[in-house]
């Protein structure tokens, strides 16, 4: 399952990631892993919550971003959840690539759940983007 969290820069998306990845860590009977670019939610996450600062692992554009995803979960069957903060600056701002990997993503996330930030507007986006939301 992909969900996706929209609003501009400022609109407090990652306040609402925060919270659901609290929220999943206590409901999860498996792990729970949350993606950054950089280091902004260090601080904010619990130790429980596998954190992983992309950058670290050179990950840039769509394919290598979807790539990533794969080998989380190939790796690791007992993820319940993923999430992601600041999407558009790890895959660009391709739209409707971005609709098309989300699909890619369902297909290999029957048992995960996918939550990711998307600093857009909601009615800025395709509906090949906004069907998650």
């Amino acid at each position: 399952m992909v969900k996706i969290i929209t609003g501009k820069r400022g609109s407090g998306k990652t306040k609402i990631l925060i919270d659901a990845i609290h929220e999943a860590e206590k409901q999860s009977k498996g792990n729970v892993v949350a993606i950054q670019k950089g280091s902004s939610l260090n601080t904010d996450i619990t130790y429980k919550v596998r954190l992983i600062n992309i950058e670290d692992y050179a990950v840039e554009g769509m394919d290598a971003f979807y790539g990533f995803i794969a080998g989380i979960l190939s790796s690791d069957h007992d993820c319940t959840d993923i999430f992601v903060d600041a999407t558009l600056k790890i895959t660009g701002r391709d739209y409707d690539k971005l609709g098309e990997m989300f699909d890619k993503l369902v297909r290999i996330t029957p048992t995960t759940t996918v939550t990711l930030t998307v600093s857009e507007d909601n009615s800025e986006l395709p509906e090949s983007v906004k069907k998650f939301a």
